[in-house]
């Protein structure tokens, strides 16, 4: 199965995640663990980017059980998501910011219309 998860240019591809999932499972061999361990975890986090973090985690630290391996997954993944709740309020907050803007505009026009 292809994971259509990566942007080249404006084409997804899943060469990319799959380079970078198999890099992730390569560093979790290197240090005893379970290749399905690796893709799980890959899928878990679903983009090349936080399998990189995941990896670098993996480099420096070099996690000795698998518990550890894991909450560092829950917390990368934790991370996205409070990322991606923030980009979606500032995203509501700038449309608000919008109908506020335009509303404004509208009273401002009506106010010197009605001057005339």
């Amino acid at each position: 199965m292809l994971m259509c998860l990566c942007r080249k240019g404006n084409v997804l591809t899943g060469s990319e995640w799959n380079r970078t999932r198999d890099r992730l499972v390569q560093a979790l061999a290197r240090l005893g663990f379970r290749e399905d361990l690796g893709e799980a975890i890959a899928k878990n986090l679903g983009s090349p980017k936080a399998m990189e973090r995941m990896v670098s985690y993996l480099i420096n630290v070099k996690p000795r059980t698998e518990e550890l391996v894991v909450d560092e997954m829950l917390a990368i993944c934790s991370e996205i998501d409070a990322w991606k709740e923030k980009k979606a309020s500032e995203q509501a907050n700038a449309s608000y910011n919008e109908i506020l803007t335009a509303d404004e505009i509208r009273k401002a026009v009506e106010f010197y219309q009605s001057l005339e």
